[in-house]
């Protein structure tokens, strides 16, 4: 009971106005029952950007592959504030890395292993997602929201990417599977609910269901595939026929046209999460806060292709019918090069950035270009590589001993990757097809103005401009 006399100064809120009294007499989840079900959220976090990170390079849709980049990046992070929060209520050892149900690690198993994209969406977005939002919906309405005011903020954040998370899902959903596929999938969708039953639910916050149980997908175990795959709208991935840095870097090309090249380098920039992917998952015995450093890096570079995107579809070009984006850059790292060794690459091209010829002049380019979309998405560019060479420092470097050292590495990792353009074309696989004039022609259409003649001309191949590969056809 409230005595009736008990009130605040002047009927201000009372307890900060995160709770109303009754609320905050109510008794709620114990330290141990909270726990419990915060190490159950952060798992389904970690094998949710396990699952986000390990699929993303194989899967073909473009579209799918960015909101995979953003969704790992999500679940890092949140599963980074889960452990922080354990780590606060008298949980030392953690016990963070041990599987904390057999039928819920099956669960997750399960999605892991879908063996095609309509599959893996279900499982995440139909199943997944939903019992996790369920999951902490359910610790926000049990427990007392003054003494696990903590706990309880975190969830209240959560929930807003859960449901950002969904409704993305929900709507890949609708457009990319059948009717008989769902209807295929039918016995699957029942296994993952009885996985969940099993497991008490995803936070083991009921009473478990006694039942059998037998994997299905999950039977044989995934192995990551770090081969690049492209959906339709990339019809020549092994394309190296436009050297986009030479004609940037060449002062004797007017300004305007050349965010047309920065917008192809933006988007052939989805290349570096393909890499990324490969490193992340394949690295073991990294802190947490390693999967979060990278997968935001990883992030960044999904937006820098989205950038591009934009920056086509803002200057009036369907990108899809005029450029040709190449995956020759992702796939011979990941097939060439250790884990170490690409990070090594990775650092030894972000180092080539920083300087006066490297990200700030691609801004100048765009400043000097008239074209202010070009300038932004420059001069953000710019920001997120001077992170990218920090979080490099961080976790990359040491692992080499210091910087100079950790820049010869990469320089050494880089001059052994083959990426022989030729030897696509002698085998069939392109043409190595010169876009750059079609291209041209359409965004001066576009624009109105008169094609310059040298512009339109300029051979841009590989084969004319005989460039060092090392130093002029990297992806940033």
């Amino acid at each position: 009971m409230i005595p009736l006399s008990y009130h605040s100064y002047r009927d201000l809120p009372l307890l900060a106005g995160i709770a109303s009294l009754p609320d905050a007499m109510r008794i709620g989840l114990s330290i141990d029952d909270c726990v419990g079900r915060l190490k159950r959220h952060h798992w389904a976090f970690r094998r949710l950007h396990q699952i986000f990170v390990d699929r993303l390079t194989a899967e073909p849709v473009y579209e799918l592959k960015m909101g995979f980049s953003l969704h790992a990046h999500y679940c890092a992070e949140h599963a980074a504030v889960w452990r922080k929060r354990v780590a606060e209520m008298r949980e030392p050892p953690l016990g963070l890395d041990v599987v904390p149900d057999a039928a819920l690690d099956a669960f997750f198993d399960e999605i892991l292993c879908a063996p095609d994209t309509e599959t893996l969406l279900i499982g995440l977005y139909e199943h997944t997602l939903p019992a996790l939002g369920e999951a902490i919906r359910r610790h926000m309405a049990e427990t007392n929201r003054l003494v696990d005011h903590p706990s309880f903020r975190i969830c209240r954040f959560a929930v807003i990417e859960i449901e950002e998370m969904v409704e993305y899902g929900t709507q890949c959903v609708a457009r990319l599977l059948t009717e008989e596929k769902r209807a295929e999938l039918a016995s699957w969708g029942e296994l993952l609910a009885q996985l969940l039953r099993a497991a008490g639910g995803l936070d083991g916050a009921v009473t478990p269901e006694a039942t059998a149980w037998e994997r299905h997908f999950s039977k044989t175990p995934h192995v990551y595939d770090g081969v690049p795959q492209r959906d339709e709208r990339f019809p020549d991935p092994y394309n190296m026929g436009v050297h986009a840095e030479a004609f940037l870097y060449d002062d004797n090309f007017p300004a305007p046209p050349k965010p047309l090249m920065m917008y192809f380098k933006r988007l052939r920039e989805i290349d570096v999460p393909e890499m990324m992917a490969s490193i992340i998952t394949e690295t073991t015995g990294k802190p947490w806060s390693y999967q979060v450093d990278m997968t935001r890096q990883l992030w960044d570079e999904a937006r820098h292709a989205m950038m591009g995107e934009v920056g086509f579809v803002r200057a009036g070009i369907d990108w899809q019918q005029f450029v040709r984006v190449n995956f020759t850059w992702s796939l011979a790292l990941n097939a060439q090069l250790t884990p170490l060794e690409r990070h090594g690459v990775l650092y030894f091209i972000e180092q080539g950035l920083m300087p006066k010829t490297g990200k700030r002049f691609e801004w100048e380019v765009g400043l000097a270009s008239g074209d202010p979309f070009s300038a932004m998405i420059q001069d953000y560019d710019w920001a997120d590589e001077v992170l990218h060479a920090r979080i490099g420092r961080d976790w990359y470097v040491p692992q080499l001993g210091g910087v100079k050292e950790a820049i010869a590495y990469g320089d050494q990792c880089w001059s052994k990757v083959l990426i022989d353009w030729n030897s696509y074309r002698e085998q069939g696989l392109t043409q190595h097809e010169n876009w750059w004039p079609a291209l041209y022609r359409e965004w001066c259409r576009v624009q109105g103005r008169e094609p310059d003649a040298a512009v339109l001309a300029y051979d841009t191949s590989y084969a004319a401009v005989r460039a060092d590969l090392r130093e002029l056809s990297v992806s940033g």
